[in-house]
């Protein structure tokens, strides 16, 4: 009977690092094991748990993919970006400077509740002088009832590291948020390359770009992706995203209309809510345009 060699063998591990077609796969006794897929199968994150076949001893071609527990992705009218497989909190930066974009900070959050993927809200760079414009910012996300934790990474991470016990956690936000700070202060072996912050675009320039998966210890990880400029939601339904507005949800079924858009129709539950004060205009806006855009 031939004798199977022995890196021919069926092995489970976790994605740790996605490089575009390239995957970085991490065996239960560390060893990391450079992959590839099958055809032309790219659908795979950071996070997901993958059987492979070894080709050599650090080489294999990964065979398949197990049930994820969670999904984040972003998409437009053509096509969608996997963020990460398997988490449990995603983790969105901000910054006082450069100013972050507060469409990006409600499509994280949308497509965080779509995918029942608990969200926390990090304001950085606090410790810079004028920060208070941001904070009031943030005010109305507190109210909603989300979690929005202030700190400068660079100064004190203390604040972070009781919300990552147990977690598995995703940073996303823009570039110059301070995501690679972060990293680097909970992780300082792991030296992740930052940049100096472009002023003059009021933007940061992109430092990471591939995802990777770190452990903070043995029952918490923590995926480091690229920075976003934009969050598509096309790949949501408009009643997925109806329900992924939180305070939407005690008035959600009580409009006249069974299939009321909350735009122009009358007797809309939604907008006599905006009315009483219990669900505010700029939040109502936002949904308007998000539905008109993954409508299209």
């Amino acid at each position: 009977m031939p004798i199977t060699p022995p890196f021919l063998a069926s092995l489970q591990g976790t994605v740790v690092a996605a490089y575009g077609k390239r995957f970085q796969v991490e065996l239960p006794d560390k060893k990391r094991i450079s992959c590839v897929t099958r055809g032309k199968k790219t659908d795979l994150a950071c996070g997901d748990v993958v059987s492979i076949e070894l080709t050599d001893k650090h080489e294999g071609v990964i065979e398949t993919t197990l049930t994820r527990k969670t999904l984040l992705y972003r998409s437009n009218a053509f096509k969608s970006k996997i963020l990460a497989a398997n988490v449990t909190q995603i983790i969105i930066v901000l910054a006082t400077q450069p100013s972050f974009y507060e469409a990006l900070l409600n499509r994280c959050l949308i497509a965080a509740e779509a995918a029942n993927i608990k969200p926390l809200i990090v304001l950085n760079k606090c410790d810079l002088a004028d920060s208070n414009e941001a904070k009031q910012k943030l005010a109305l996300y507190t109210s909603l009832g989300y979690q929005v934790l202030t700190l400068s990474a660079k100064e004190d991470i203390s604040a972070l590291k009781p919300y990552l016990q147990g977690e598995a956690s995703i940073l996303v936000g823009q570039s110059g948020m301070g995501k690679s700070t972060i990293i680097n202060a909970l992780l300082p072996n792991e030296d992740v390359r930052t940049r100096e912050v472009s002023h003059t675009l009021d933007s940061g320039k992109h430092t990471t770009t591939a995802a990777h998966l770190y452990h903070i210890d043995e029952h918490s990880q923590l995926i480091d992706s690229p920075g976003l400029q934009e969050f598509g939601l096309h790949h949501l339904s408009t009643d997925e995203l109806e329900h992924a507005f939180i305070e939407f949800r005690p008035f959600l079924g009580k409009c006249r209309f069974n299939n009321c858009k909350h735009l122009q129709e009358p007797d809309c539950a939604i907008k006599d809510a905006v009315s009483n004060g219990q669900v505010t205009s700029e939040r109502l806006a936002i949904y308007q345009m998000l539905r008109t855009e993954i409508s299209h």
